[in-house]
């Protein structure tokens, strides 16, 4: 393990809490759209945009954070229900170039009771996924200050990793490093069961062409990829397009982001644990050498204990 902390980037300085639960604003859905890559997807997942213009929040966020959302109505204890976070899907302009329209990622959760067999549905991925424009929207944030861009962003290298919705924060930071530091050399892993599950897929294929320097890699996880390569998940491909991602990774630029649901940090951590030489995983791992020995069994519990990610790798799972 190193003997000193590997220094990160300074981040871009972040506005936070500016609309709190007991005061936010009301923002108005503009649009409501299906976002995954074909309508045959068993998930249902939607990019809703928010006009904010007027409020507190207009120009106050910043890629990477996110927002809260107060659902109307009260549970079951007749309390009212609870401020539930978005990641912003938006850049720090906004889908409008001002920062007075913004987005977000949202699967709808339908799910049923272990106990009682009865259906189950979110509370706020619901209400936000039946939202019509013209609705209002009680709106908090921003909040997050960690996972953002770089204040020079075009003095680094990203890999990102995705799983379903976590896809979020990596749009909006595409859009912004294309439009703010196009020669950038970054890429995107995004985790998928299915080719139809894949979100943004048409925008993604989209920024390849405004971005020289970025790979857009899907890795299916319930079917062979669109080259015949065999299912895989998103850390597999620090393997199996070990031939892109290895100039990034052994940059001393190289930054990673990691985001989706809570238990793909690990695979990711640990092929970089085995698959960089030791100078190069230092940049991105603090792991003792009897930790290091063992990597197949390791668990989420010892994850920032006996293996501590350095500040040049960002994580935000749920």
């Amino acid at each position: 393990m190193s003997n000193s902390p590997i220094p990160g980037p300074d981040l871009t300085l972040a506005k936070m809490h500016i609309a709190t639960p007991a005061a936010p604003v009301t923002g108005r859905v503009l649009s409501n759209d299906r976002c995954t890559a074909s309508p045959k997807s068993a998930g249902f997942v939607r990019h809703i945009t928010f006009d904010i213009a007027g409020t507190s929040l207009a120009g106050s966020f910043v890629a990477g954070q996110s927002f809260g959302v107060l659902p109307p109505g009260t549970d079951a204890n007749n309390k009212t229900h609870k401020l539930r976070l978005y990641s912003l899907a938006s850049p720090s302009f906004g889908e409008d170039g001002k920062g007075c329209v913004v987005a977000t990622t949202v699967k709808r959760l339908i799910d049923e009771h272990w106990d009682t067999h009865t259906l189950y549905t979110g509370v706020a991925s619901n209400y936000l996924c039946d939202l019509k424009p013209g609705d209002p929207v009680q709106l908090t944030g921003p909040s997050g200050k960690r996972f953002v861009l770089p204040q020079k962003p075009a003095d680094h290298d990203y890999i990102f990793f995705a799983t379903g919705t976590g896809i979020a924060p990596f749009r909006g930071m595409l859009m912004e490093l294309a439009k703010t530091a196009p020669q950038t050399r970054c890429a995107l892993i995004m985790g998928s069961p299915y080719a139809s599950d894949l979100l943004y897929h048409k925008q993604m294929l989209d920024i390849t062409r405004e971005l020289p320097n970025f790979h857009y890699i899907p890795a299916l996880s319930r079917e062979k990829q669109a080259d015949g390569k065999p299912v895989m998940y998103a850390h597999d491909q620090l393997i199996h397009s070990r031939e892109i991602l290895e100039p990034l990774l052994t940059s001393p630029r190289g930054l990673i982001y990691i985001c989706g649901i809570a238990g793909m940090e690990l695979g990711v951590l640990q092929n970089l644990a085995t698959t960089l030489p030791p100078a190069v995983r230092e940049q991105y791992l603090e792991v003792d050498a009897a930790i290091l020995a063992d990597v197949k069994n390791w668990q989420r519990t010892m994850l920032h204990k006996q293996v501590k990610p350095t500040r040049r790798v960002f994580m935000e799972v749920y």
